[in-house]
């Protein structure tokens, strides 16, 4: 069974975290191919790491490889005032907010030794979230043509995302992942065109909003560990 290195690097400012999360999907990729090379030599081969890295951002835009910049509603100065950060970064997907009261999940496992079809791989992202969502009462679902994990309209509300998903693979070695709403601002979502959805039947929620009350996001993590877990079957190092 893989190993998986848990890490909670709590709050951190998004450039800090990508240069970290690249330097450990390059040392995995590293390894693979020392491995690689080991086995035609005949040698003994070292287990492969894998990573599971929880953390929290300052607010921050990021902006994935197919998205427009357009989806971005303030120009620079207009940030800079505002406090927010932006980056165009190498994950697939448009447009998303990341913040205080989300959990962003940065899983970086060699999918050689789980299974290699990204789209298996994006469903089992969405699928830990749906049962962790599922332990607080909250019924989620898949939407059709879109990643992430939605809500179904209740009443006078519309469809809502509550997880944004974007990933990135290289030789099969995952980066990037998932940014979760427990309690974040929604309102810093207004000034983004969020994920490049513009249908006026969709918009984002939060664990918070509905619940009604602030949740503890310790225990959310932990729920979320236990599913990665058990749908990725792995234990933690």
């Amino acid at each position: 069974m893989n190993k998986v290195e848990f890490q909670d690097w709590g709050r951190v400012p998004y450039q800090e975290a990508w240069d970290r999360q690249t330097k450990l999907h390059q040392s995995v990729i590293a390894r693979k191919l020392e491995n690689r090379k080991k086995e035609k030599e005949g040698l003994p081969t070292e287990t492969q790491q894998h990573y599971l890295l929880f953390c929290e951002h300052p607010p921050v835009y990021t902006l994935g490889k197919s998205g427009s910049l357009d989806h971005l509603l303030l120009n620079e100065q207009q940030l800079e005032e505002a406090g927010f950060e932006f980056f165009k970064i190498n994950r697939g997907g448009d447009i998303t907010y990341h913040g205080p009261g989300q959990v962003v999940g940065y899983p970086i496992f060699d999918l050689d030794c789980f299974f290699t079809d990204v789209h298996k791989y994006v469903r089992y992202l969405e699928e830990a979230v749906m049962r962790m969502l599922s332990d607080y009462g909250i019924e989620s679902y898949r939407e059709d043509g879109f990643t992430g994990v939605w809500l179904k309209p209740k009443g006078h509300l519309p469809k809502r995302k509550i997880c944004a998903i974007g990933v990135h693979l290289s030789r099969w070695v995952t980066m990037h992942g998932f940014a979760l709403n427990v309690n974040p601002s929604l309102d810093h979502f207004s000034n983004i065109v969020p994920c490049g959805i513009k249908d006026d039947d969709k918009e984002v929620s939060s664990m918070a909003k509905e619940l009604g009350q602030y949740l503890n996001i310790e225990e959310v993590k932990e729920r979320l560990k236990v599913h990665f877990a058990d749908l990725f079957e792995f234990d933690y190092a």
